[in-house]
């Protein structure tokens, strides 16, 4: 079973390689693409020795849609630049996908930080409630659920959400038991409770209906 794991990045020079590591230190065959979204600090260059980089229009949901067309594997796991995948990530996920009824899935969270109300935050990452999980845990699918999906939809905010909403209209979603590592930056840059605060209502706005476009604007009015 290969893996297609898609990266996409913009501006992510310092954070990106350790990110890579994680992924060429995996068991299986495996491919590393990495969809660039007009990079300006050396992101690019940076990843040539340890992946293929493809170029994209920016945009997280049009850069992974981008990376799925070109990559080759029976499976795609779209990572983000800042998180790093757990020992024995593949195996885990190809034996999660050995049940038929499995259609893709996520893992659990760990922040890259040991403050308690972050650990706090990842510790509901472990319950199978469908709001806990979002693209920073790592989104995989079967290419062929991707496929007649359509990928993710090209919103500009919430395309993690539409499409795990979407996911498990076609079969059984999993929550893989091993932690992806994620970048705690946002949250320490901005305050915990205030970042988390902001998420929640972002959440709970869309599900209510509000347009991605809004809460995007709104988010980076607030400067969240």
């Amino acid at each position: 079973m290969k893996i297609s794991v898609i990266i996409p990045a913009l501006n992510e020079a310092r954070a990106i390689l350790p990110c890579l590591y994680s992924v060429r230190n995996q068991q299986g065959e495996f491919e590393i693409v990495v969809i660039d979204g007009g990079s300006v600090d050396g992101t690019v260059e940076a990843v040539r020795p340890h992946a293929r980089v493809v170029h994209s229009e920016r945009g997280r949901a049009v850069q992974m849609n981008s990376g799925a067309r070109q990559s080759t594997g029976e499976v795609l796991l779209f990572l983000h630049a800042d998180s790093h995948l757990p020992p024995r990530a593949f195996p885990l996920l190809e034996q999660a996908l050995a049940d038929p009824r499995i259609v893709g899935g996520t893992f659990r969270l760990r922040f890259n930080s040991e403050k308690f109300l972050l650990r706090l935050i990842a510790f509901f990452s472990r319950f199978e409630f469908r709001y806990f999980h979002y693209g920073d845990q790592g989104i995989f699918a079967r290419r062929w659920v991707f496929e007649q999906l359509h990928g993710f939809a090209e919103i500009p905010f919430m395309e993690d959400i539409d499409f795990l909403q979407r996911l498990r209209k076609i079969g059984r979603v999993t929550l893989l038991n091993q932690p992806i590592t994620t970048s705690a930056r946002r949250f320490l840059e901005r305050g915990i409770i205030r970042q988390q605060v902001t998420n929640i209502i972002l959440v709970i706005s869309y599900l209510l209906g509000a347009k991605p476009q809004n809460l995007k604007k709104w988010y980076e009015r607030k400067g969240a």
